[in-house]
């Protein structure tokens, strides 16, 4: 049975989806579960693109030690003194670095000749190679370039150094077929291909990214690029549940697997949906809402009479609880702590403190508390704002048909103390959001609103994320709460909270720069 090594980029090429903005404190939240789930490789971001970025991948790095930390760097020495500065402290510093391959690539956007090509590529792993001891280097656009070049480079850069080779499907045109070839002539016509692990990476816009990953893993690919719930750039990077529980259920036919703690897919993917605000759809293979939901009567009596009739892997395989959570109001502090670490928690005793009243005051509103619900509370207070620079005290909306819907609001605000306002608005939430734009320093455009049940029932938590632009800053942000309006008012505060605290470290960042 093949080990096939998981690199995980939910952080970096994830990241990229349009709208997507992990703060700090996200991305260190969202690293720590991959390290739980286990995956070998996690590419934590692009050091030199931001201070931002360099500041998150540095921490992770410092951070996560049963996982290979790395970052994406250019062809070029700056990028790669950068991402030593950022990595150099971790378990095994790791170091991906990429240059364009395809006619396209090299004739429009890099302007140069497939000889310049080698030489630069070569350059950059052996001035990589000197730092770092895994290099991996991606051809990208590998899927459009031509294979004899692509085993020239292939050849020299293993020579000056490279661990690993990644052959990107860069904009998910290539098909199974044509990957499963394109594996099996390097394969045979690389000389000192036996010194690198392979790696696949693919993106699904024609939708066979998972498809095109699996083939490449039957043509001798040793490593799996992925994102939890597929996110990504465009139509987003093969799904990282849908590719290990592929291999798991179906060993009999790939005979390889990935050796991930399957039992965390699910909590990885809940977590990855909260922070970026990219819903799973129902019906999405592994963790979707519908992924186990029989509706066909036909279904329904062939899984009662045995499961495997309709389900080929259980629920618990991926880390999907049938059971109830047997927590509720009385239930002590000591039960309660358990549960959450069991679920992942490793905060501070305040942030636990902070957790258990949240969870008390719900079990006094909601019949049964879910480990879902538990989730929730959780992500909320471990992965909050640094700063507050608005705390919702209170919350008061007056609606009826035939009134105006107004809403009222007392805000704390450490610098100035507590502050109320009032506002109409056609809708209740609209009549929220008025309000505390008045309350807020400056004009606040909203440019999207979501909101869902965490899970089914009169007495769910509601979880809403906007995204906002304020003071010409695209920010998002979330809530979650019993009632629908308290959720969408926290929403619209932490989406404010997150954009004063960016401005405030950019302001930060100047004046060191400065100095």
């Amino acid at each position: 049975m093949r080990k096939i090594n998981v690199f995980d980029t939910t952080l970096r090429d994830g990241e990229q989806s349009a709208g997507v903005n992990l703060n700090f404190e996200e991305k260190l939240e969202i690293a720590k579960q991959l390290e739980r789930l286990g995956v070998d490789v996690m590419e934590a971001g692009f050091p030199a693109s931001s201070q931002g970025d360099f500041r998150s991948v540095q921490a992770i790095a410092n951070t996560v030690k049963g996982s290979s930390v790395t970052g994406l760097a250019r062809s070029v020495t700056n990028d790669i003194d950068v991402a030593w500065e950022a990595l150099k402290n971790s378990a095994e510093p790791r170091i991906h670095v990429f240059l364009a391959t395809s006619p396209i690539h090299m004739t429009y956007k890099l302007r140069m000749t497939p000889d310049e090509v080698v030489r630069t590529a070569v350059e950059s792993v052996k001035y990589a190679k000197a730092k770092f001891p895994q290099v991996q280097w991606s051809a990208e656009d590998a899927s459009r370039s031509e294979l004899p070049f692509l085993a020239t480079i292939i050849e020299a850069v293993i020579d000056a150094g490279a661990t690993v080779i990644n052959l990107p499907d860069t904009v998910g045109y290539t098909t199974p077929h044509e990957i499963g070839n394109m594996f099996r002539y390097l394969t045979e016509n690389v000389p000192n291909i036996d010194r690198a692990i392979l790696s696949t990476h693919n993106h699904d816009d024609l939708g066979m990214a998972v498809a095109n990953s699996l083939a490449a893993i039957q043509n001798g690919a040793g490593q799996v690029e992925c994102t939890m719930n597929g996110i990504g750039e465009r139509a987003g990077n093969a799904s990282l549940e849908e590719i290990a529980v592929a291999l798991n259920i179906r060993k009999d036919h790939y005979q390889a697997d990935t050796g991930l703690t399957l039992k965390e897919i699910k909590r990885s993917s809940s977590l990855v949906s909260k922070l970026t605000g990219m819903i799973v759809p129902s019906n999405k293979a592994v963790v979707g809402a519908n992924a186990f939901a029989h509706e066909s009567g036909i279904h329904q009596d062939g899984v009662l009479k045995n499961k495997e009739t309709y389900e080929i892997f259980t629920p618990e395989l991926v880390g999907v609880s049938s059971n109830r959570m047997v927590l509720g109001k009385h239930s002590g502090r000591h039960a309660f702590k358990e549960k959450i670490v069991e679920l992942g928690f490793n905060g501070t005793e305040d942030q636990l403190q902070t957790i258990f009243k949240a969870f008390k005051d719900l079990a006094d509103k909601k019949k049964d508390v879910t480990e879902d619900d538990l989730f929730a509370l959780m992500t909320e207070a471990t992965v909050g704002e640094a700063v507050a620079h608005y705390e919702l005290e209170a919350l008061q909306v007056n609606y009826g048909t035939n009134n105006i819907p107004t809403a009222t609001i007392t805000l704390n605000v450490p610098s100035e103390g507590t502050i109320q306002e009032a506002a109409t608005g056609s809708g209740s939430v609209e009549a929220i959001y008025n309000t505390l734009e008045r309350m807020i320093d400056g004009p606040v455009i909203l440019e999207d609103y979501r909101i869902q049940s965490i899970n089914g029932g009169r007495d769910a938590l509601a979880e809403v994320f906007v995204k906002i632009q304020y003071d010409g800053v695209e920010s998002t942000g979330r809530g979650t709460a019993h009632d629908v309006l308290e959720a969408s008012a926290k929403a619209y505060i932490h989406a404010i909270n997150r954009t004063i605290n960016r401005r405030a470290y950019n302001a930060e960042r100047m004046k060191q720069l400065n100095a």
